[in-house]
């Protein structure tokens, strides 16, 4: 069986954000229940080892939350994370490695451009080499992650390259327009359980569906899909920033050019979006945004929810 824990379903900032007093945010402060943290999953071919799918910075949170991935009993020092796939080099992907300190052992799978600014920051060499291996994913290119003793994991992931872009600290002028790119700093992942061969996708960031892309999709059983903004100007118009999804490396939930419209007739088994942001309006079960997005077949999930196919 091949298990998914959402982990955290928000975008960078959560839900809450720290330092946003708009809406969303102070509805969220007033009501726990709806509160999110920052995007995440862990998946599992046998429910006892998993692989977090990015590292978030709610990341000690996130697994303080999880029963799935507490130390098993009778042992002192133990995780059963075997490993962590990063899918780009954002802040809110990578920063929770840091947390993952402690001298347990895991693997950390990236493009190599990610291996390497993990490499020019020395902080991250609290992650001594001997205990966290680092090695290379290669769009298109399948591979097998054993667990920490060389077993198998029963998992075969393979990552492509979708259209996104460079991290905004890593962009030479932050203020300068940065058009798309599809050179591997951005990757989904194709993730199938080896044994029985089951299969879902999982893309937290996406700033054009192509028709690669939705060639790549048509009848997957699952999708785990960007859902960052609901329309393009989101931002703008609620006042909060004057960049528009595009610029931000996202495509937008709705319009012509959305994700509903692009992915509405590719026959996916079960479409959830998540890295949902703050300003979001689908976040809240009762907006006509989320009506219209269930309507279109998708899901927003919550915090802990657990998939298996």
């Amino acid at each position: 069986m091949l298990r998914i824990i959402v982990l955290g379903t928000a975008a960078g900032g959560g839900l809450p954000q720290w330092n946003c007093g708009c809406a969303n945010c102070n509805r969220a402060r007033r009501d726990s229940k709806i509160q999110m943290t920052q995007c995440s999953i862990a998946v599992s071919a046998d429910g006892d080892h998993w692989y977090l799918i990015n590292a978030s910075p709610d990341i000690r949170q996130q697994i303080t939350a999880t029963p799935q991935l507490h130390p098993r009993p009778g042992r002192l020092r133990d995780s059963p994370i075997a490993g962590v796939i990063l899918t780009n080099g954002e802040i809110d992907a990578i920063a929770g490695l840091l947390t993952l300190r402690e001298g347990s052992p895991f693997a950390i799978y990236a493009h190599q451009a990610v291996l390497d600014t993990l490499k020019a920051n020395s902080i991250f060499n609290v992650l001594t080499l001997e205990r966290v291996k680092r090695h290379a994913m290669t769009s298109g290119q399948p591979f097998k992650p054993l667990l920490p003793d060389g077993s198998a994991s029963g998992l075969e992931i393979t990552p492509f390259k979708v259209s996104g872009k460079e991290a905004l600290y890593l962009e030479s002028n932050a203020s300068s327009s940065a058009a798309a790119r599809d050179d591997g700093g951005t990757l989904g992942l194709k993730i199938r359980h080896v044994a029985e061969d089951k299969v879902f996708f999982f893309i937290p960031a996406c700033a054009d569906v192509t028709l690669e892309l939705k060639t790549m999709l048509s009848g997957a059983a699952l999708v785990l899909f960007d859902g960052t903004l609901w329309r393009d100007d989101e931002m703008i118009a609620a006042g909060l920033s004057q960049k528009t999804g595009t610029r931000m490396g996202h495509v937008s939930m709705s319009g012509d050019n959305g994700a509903i419209s692009a992915l509405g007739a590719l026959n996916i088994g079960q479409k959830i979006f998540l890295h949902i942001n703050n300003s979001n309006p689908a976040l809240f079960a009762e907006s006509p945004e989320r009506r219209s997005a269930e309507q279109a077949g998708w899901r927003v999930p919550h915090d802990g929810m657990e998939i298996q196919l």
